[in-house]
């Protein structure tokens, strides 16, 4: 039943608002005072009828800390004493309606009735915003091992915290795009928009005008002013994935929004201001980047104040068997099945299992198992592309005075290449990494153009 407060130190209007609501359907209670109305709204209240001028406490302080409780309960002000700046006080902290004494009773409760509906629409909303945000809880990150327990622990702190940039790094497919996701819905940005930006998805010449945004003439075709995807996520959270992909030019203009809250549209002469929380992500190395001269170095400093690095898969092998249940799980679903999981010596087989493509590759085997398998439990035949690879590290052993790990890169690389005559894809076979992977080894160590 829906609960009313009446508030007011008049008994005869308190007993005249009870008698009309309780005729409605209501349960009613009364105060006499504000503290009284305090106490009262603690014990779940869905509307408060509130008297301006009550013995201990003035309306507006009552309704500021009702409002502080729980900003969804609608108050409606009652005032013999009504002035615009009253009104607009009022209004300022939360009031849905400001009536005017002496009132009609059924006025009020037609006043009443509709300031309900507020109150459920904005709890329904409420609902609906807790319930997208449930599947990006950082407890709902499959992973118990101490890297990924440190990573949800981060993601925690950083949501939670004013901070307007974060970097995320990592290889492709560890979860970046999950990260970015999380760090929002965990956020008091949650019930803004989300925009996702794949830098590299959209082809240089119209990147910046999907940014920023562009105004009417500015180039053929541009008929009319278009809002950019920065200024469409005002007051919620832009993702930037694959940063290190973007070019100089543009690098400078992002490196404005981040310090100055503002950006030109293209062809625009006036300043655009947004609040936005900036996610940037990339598989790269930007502070090789950096020093090779393909990223700014202030943006990349600038980034790089919260930086987060989710870890590639084999970092992390343990967590393989709680991966493997939640996709089975998942795929169960989505393909009506009864699939148990995955037998004990696939398994194994996965967890001896570099995983190049990391999680990403894991979900893709997984989902290629369970569409091809008619067993209760899917068996290392069921993935071949993992039980024929040879374990990691296989042969290799760490000599008793170290090793230069870039060294040791470098050479394995350099190798694959020469015994692929050069063939970027047979290459990354050999290191069981994808095209990206080798490419990106190919640049960092300089090691010049070879065939694709």
């Amino acid at each position: 039943m829906t609960t009313i407060l009446v508030a007011d130190d008049e008994q005869l209007i308190r007993w005249s608002l009870s008698e009309r609501l309780q005729a409605d359907g209501m349960r009613v209670i009364e105060a006499a005072t504000g503290q009284e109305a305090i106490d009262k709204v603690h014990e779940g209240v869905d509307l408060v009828l509130l008297d301006f001028k009550l013995p201990d406490i003035d309306g507006v302080t009552v309704l500021r800390q009702i409002k502080e409780h729980d900003p969804d309960i609608v108050v409606i002000l009652l005032t013999a004493y009504a002035t615009v700046d009253t009104a607009v006080e009022a209004m300022k902290t939360g009031a849905y309606h400001v009536a005017n004494k002496p009132f009609n009773v059924d006025a009020v409760s037609d006043l009443v009735a509709k300031a309900l509906e507020t109150t459920q629409l904005r709890r329904e909303v409420r609902h609906l915003r807790a319930e997208k945000a449930q599947p990006y809880a950082p407890e709902r990150i499959v992973g118990d091992s101490p890297p990924m327990v440190e990573v949800k622990a981060m993601l925690r702190k950083v949501a939670a915290s004013p901070a307007s940039t974060v970097l995320l790094t990592g290889e492709s497919g560890t979860g970046k795009d999950l990260a970015a996701k999380v760090l929002h819905f965990n956020s008091d940005r949650s019930h803004k928009p989300f925009v996702n930006i794949t830098c590299s998805a959209i082809p240089e010449t119209l990147l910046e005008s999907e940014l920023f945004g562009h105004e009417r003439g500015a180039f053929t075709d541009a008929r009319q002013q278009k809002r950019g995807l920065l200024e469409s996520a005002d007051g919620g959270t832009d993702f930037l994935d694959e940063m290190g992909e973007t070019v100089p030019a543009l690098q400078a203009k992002l490196l404005r929004v981040l310090e100055e809250k503002a950006f030109k549209r293209v062809g625009g002469q006036h300043d655009v201001r947004v609040d936005v929380r900036i996610i940037a992500a990339t598989n790269r190395n930007l502070e090789e980047q950096v020093k090779g001269g393909h990223f700014r170095s202030d943006l990349y400093y600038r980034l790089n104040v919260l930086p987060i690095e989710l870890p590639a898969l084999r970092s992390h092998l343990e967590d393989v068997p709680a991966l493997v249940t939640f996709y089975v799980d998942q795929f169960n679903r989505e393909f009506r099945k009864s699939v148990r999981g995955a037998s004990a010596a696939s398994l194994r087989a996965m967890q001896h299992y570099g995983w190049p493509g990391n999680i990403r590759e894991l979900r893709n085997a997984v989902e290629r198992a369970m569409l091809l398998s008619d067993g209760p439990w899917l068996e290392p035949v069921d993935f071949p592309a993992i039980t024929g690879a040879a374990p990691i590290a296989s042969g290799l052993s760490l000599p008793a005075e170290g090793v230069n790990l870039e060294e040791l890169e470098r050479s394995l690389v350099v190798q694959a290449l020469e015994r692929a005559s050069g063939n970027q894809t047979r290459a990354a076979t050999l290191l069981g990494l994808n095209r990206d992977q080798i490419r990106y080894r190919i640049e960092k160590f300089g090691l010049g153009k070879t065939t694709g």
